[in-house]
Parts: structure tokens; sequence; C-alpha cells
């Protein structure tokens, strides 16, 4: 079985997806729900978009670039509400916003894959 950066894309959504869940049931049982709920947010957002993008892969020359961004940004800012939430500190200084704007990235890439197509598509 070959494992490539299609393969996670997949993987990570699912995983995504179940954070968001898990996240979303979280904020729904603590005192300050904010910081869950905007984690939840952001799996529960970028888990479909990394599926659409497992779909496209063949056809749009971007989508490997745009996954890549949008999986490092999703976990980097999720990860920092989390520990924020948890500890009472971030990740690490910066990673949220560092996050974030591997995120615009990502759309950005995702956005450009219009000009770029593959092949025949």
């Amino acid at each position: 079985m070959s494992f490539s950066l299609r393969s996670a894309s997949l993987l990570v959504a699912g995983l995504m997806g179940l954070a968001g869940v898990a996240a979303a049931a979280a904020a729904s049982h603590g005192s300050d729900p904010r910081l869950m709920a905007g984690a939840s947010a952001m799996c529960l957002a970028h888990a479909p978009a990394l599926i659409a993008l497992h779909a496209v892969w063949p056809s749009v020359r971007t989508a490997p670039l745009a996954a890549l961004l949008l999986i490092v940004g999703t976990v980097l800012f999720a990860s920092d509400l989390l520990f924020r939430h948890a500890a009472g500190h971030g990740l690490f200084p910066m990673s949220a916003p560092t996050g974030g704007f591997l995120m615009m990235a990502g759309w950005l890439a995702v956005a450009l894959g219009a000009f770029l197509p593959r092949g025949n598509a």
C-alpha cells in the first residue's frame, strides 16, 4: 500500500472531523466554550475542504500545496486554542496567527488552482 500526501489528506480530514465533533462536545459542557468552539469550527470547516481537495487532486495542480497548507494551518490554529483551554497558555508564541496565515494561504492556493488546471481539466 502506497501512502502519499493525497492519502494523508484524506486521513487528516477524518481525524479533523473527529476532533471537531469532540471539541464541539467539550465546548457544550465547559464553563467557557469559546476556545473549544473556535477549534471545533476550524476543524469542521477544513475537514470537508480536504475531502474536496482529495477528490479533485488529479485535475487541480495546486491541490497538494493547498492541502498541505490547510492541514498545517488548521493543526497549528486549533492546537493553540486547545492548549489555551487545557493548559492556560498557547502552543508556542504566534502559533495561532501562523496557523491562520497558513490557512489563508491554503485557500489562496485553492483559488489559484482555477487558473492552473492539469491536463484536460
